[in-house]
Formats: C-alpha cells, structure tokens, sequence
C-alpha cells in the first residue's frame, strides 16, 4: 500500500513499535518514493538524516544519528541493534548489507563504488561492488571504507583506511589498515555459555532493582529447549537471541542492555 508522510516517501512502508523519526530526516527514493522501506521496532533516525534508496531495511533497536547520508542504487540492508554515529556515509550503489549487533563510528564511509575519472581518456578506476558487513563487525570511528567483506566481528580502530577484507574477529589499524591482533590481541575473547549465563544473570538483577520490577515476564535460560509456552519473554544465550513480545518490560530490559552491556536478536 503506498503510504506518505511529511518525511517519508515510499510505495510500501512500514514502521515498527516505538521507531522514531526526527521531522528533520528524509527517507525517499532516488528519483521520489522509493519502492520499499522497512523500519524495525524501537529504531530511531536522527535530526537531517538522509536516507535515498529504493530499498532500505533496518532491523531493531537501531540508531543511525543525526547528519547520517545513507544512498545508492541497489539495496541497503542492515540488521538488528546498529549503532550508527552522525556525520557519516553509507554508499549503496554497488550494494550494501550490514549484519546484526554492527556499530558504525561517527564520521566514517562506507564506500561500495569507485566512480569519477574520465574513462574515455583512460581512467582505470571505475568499480561497483556489494560491500558485505558481518555480525558483531565495528568501525570505530572516522573510518574510510572500499567495498569490502568484513567477517564476523572484526574491527577498525579510528582512523583506519580499510581497503582489504577484514578476518573473523581481527583488529585492523592504519591507513592501509592492516590486522594488528597479534600485538593487541581480539575485539573478542572466548567465554562459556556457564559464564555468560552468570554475568547475564547479574545483569538482570541490576536491570530489576533499578527499574523496581521484582518479578518481571523475563527468563534467561542457555538454550531454546528451555523455553517454555508461556507469558514470559526468553532470553536465550546459546542463540543470542529471545523470543519477542514487545511487552513492556522485555523491551526496558533490551534497552538497558544496550548498547554494550548485551546484543540479542529476536527468532
């Protein structure tokens, strides 16, 4: 069904639960509505927010802030729990997917082109590649990136000028950013679903004495097998994910784990 809004120009668009869009943002098509626009539940897009893409999805709990570019000719799809800091770029024109728990620092580009140089007078640089972004992956900030594949959660540390695939939980840095996990170590460490269980649970307990809910509709459990057909909203760690409700105090509880406390995406 096509819809408009004041902001907001799309054939088919839909808006989750709680999303806010500052009146500033625009969200259109390249050339006036765009085909196909998808806002998650609890999302928000900041003030002067350009969004100009014909298809544009954007999973939960994600934030693109204020003085954000987001373009391109081919879809732009992005996940659950993004963090997206102001200031900065993302170019669609060769394609761009963005996994789920990713986070964008500000003023950093996300490039999926190369296209400028005259070349009937021979310039050798025009490209357009899909740039695809795993899970958990994160660019620090005032990172300048090509059309890479950048695995599961590695990382660029400011600054960084990526211009080669990033590997499985590497830290990359420099401009060209090269991986320096063998002196610094992994954006992540290994954990057990026991000790996961028991910092999660910790969390939890602070989550209820500062929101005074004695017996909230939440249970954290280690695996699916464990939940069962009832009122309560599961969080399950062997998956990171839960089963989703919308009720209110499932979705106090996703936003006081966020962003950095823990990242769970809905089954």
């Amino acid at each position: 069904m096509s819809q408009t809004f004041a902001n907001i120009q799309a054939e088919e668009f839909s808006i989750g639960l709680g999303t806010i869009i500052e009146p500033t943002a625009v969200i259109r098509g390249l050339q006036g509505k765009a085909k196909k626009i998808h806002l998650g539940d609890h999302c928000y897009i900041g003030h002067h927010v350009q969004i100009i893409c014909d298809d544009f999805s954007l999973g939960d709990y994600s934030k693109i802030q204020h003085n954000t570019n987001i373009h391109g000719y081919l879809p732009c799809h992005i996940g659950h729990n993004l963090w997206m800091g102001q200031y900065s770029i993302v170019d669609s024109i060769g394609g761009m997917t963005i996994g789920n728990n990713c986070g964008v620092g500000a003023h950093s580009q996300l490039w999926s082109h190369i296209k400028y140089g005259d070349t009937l007078e021979g310039c050798r640089f025009l490209s357009e590649k899909e740039m695809k972004i795993g899970n958990d992956v994160w660019f620090v900030g005032h990172c300048i990136v090509s059309p890479i594949h950048a695995e599961d959660k590695s990382m660029a540390l400011a600054g960084s000028v990526v211009t080669k695939d990033m590997l499985y939980n590497q830290i990359y840095s420099g401009s060209p950013a090269v991986s320096i996990s063998h002196k610094i170590g992994y954006q992540f460490e290994e954990k057990s679903t026991e000790q996961k269980f028991e910092q999660l649970c910790s969390i939890f307990d602070q989550f209820k004495i500062k929101s005074n809910l004695s017996n909230p509709p939440v249970k954290i459990v280690m695996n699916k097998e464990e939940i069962l057909d009832d009122e309560n909203s599961y969080f399950v760690l062997a998956d990171r994910a839960y089963t989703k409700f919308n009720r209110p105090e499932e979705i106090a509880f996703m936003k006081y784990l966020l962003p950095d406390k823990a990242k769970f995406i809905p089954y």
